[in-house]
């Protein structure tokens, strides 16, 4: 069965190859985006492919607006909480800006959204919840407290929402990927070389997958997989989960 399916963060990296992923299963997909233009360019790659795809400008750092955002869409299925930011800096040193940002992206807007999307869920009791946490949802990384702690708080909401739903065929869960070669995670590679005086090899190696038994990137398969996964029908009773695609990580 088709499903109406809202990405955020859909115009590069997990989100788009998800986007494509589902879409070329049948689902229709909604593409947003901070960057507006870019998400209707890729939809309009995607139609060309016959995807049935939309994109749409959406800042999910602006709380007050996602509830007329929701308003003004037919009801949505599969909500995939994907947007993500970056910032790297020690506590002592760590802007106020950057960090209210963090929160609102990684965390406030994903919970917002959700709530917004709920009430038409539950009227038509199926509803998928799926939230791109990351491995640092599970555990911690020096000069990253801002994303850790709001990632760790995806995974806190997740199990909240999984009680609040259980009377309804809605599921909420956390895939919590290590790292994965994204546009966000190539850029954190190049600062840290710089900051640290070393080659991005080097960042690679002895900072990235360092802590990774396997050493390898996630691959983008692997969570598209994830997510198909948990949109089954057969997984209906999988809620409140941190999935962790992390080679090994945890286990130490």
């Amino acid at each position: 069965m088709t499903k109406r399916i809202l990405i955020t963060g859909a115009a590069s990296g997990i989100g788009r190859y998800v986007a494509e992923h589902l879409g070329k299963q049948g689902h229709e997909i909604l593409l947003t985006d901070l960057d507006g233009e870019r998400a209707k360019a890729e939809a309009e790659q995607l139609q060309q492919q016959g995807v049935r795809a939309q994109g749409l400008a959406l800042n999910v750092a602006e709380l007050a607006s996602l509830g007329d955002f929701i308003a003004r869409q037919p009801t949505i299925d599969v909500l995939i909480n994907n947007a993500g930011v970056q910032y790297v800096e020690r506590l002592d040193d760590y802007p106020l800006d950057k960090w209210q940002l963090l929160q609102d992206v990684l965390l406030n807007g994903p919970a917002m959204l959700t709530k917004a999307v709920l009430p038409a869920m539950r009227e038509q009791n199926f509803g998928r919840i799926i939230n791109i946490g990351s491995i640092h949802a599970q555990v911690a990384s020096k000069y990253k407290s801002a994303y850790v702690s709001a990632k760790h708080g995806l995974i806190g909401l997740g199990k909240v929402l999984a009680l609040e739903t259980g009377d309804v065929d809605i599921t909420v869960n956390t895939i919590c990927p290590a790292y994965v070669k994204t546009p966000l995670v190539e850029s954190q590679i190049a600062s840290q070389a710089k900051q640290h005086g070393i080659t991005e090899q080097e960042v690679i190696d002895t900072i990235m997958l360092a802590p990774m038994p396997k050493k390898a990137f996630i691959g983008l398969d692997e969570i598209a997989h994830t997510v198909d996964f948990l949109l089954a029908d057969a997984a209906r009773n999988i809620t409140a989960q941190a999935i962790a695609l992390d080679g090994g990580w945890t286990a130490q």
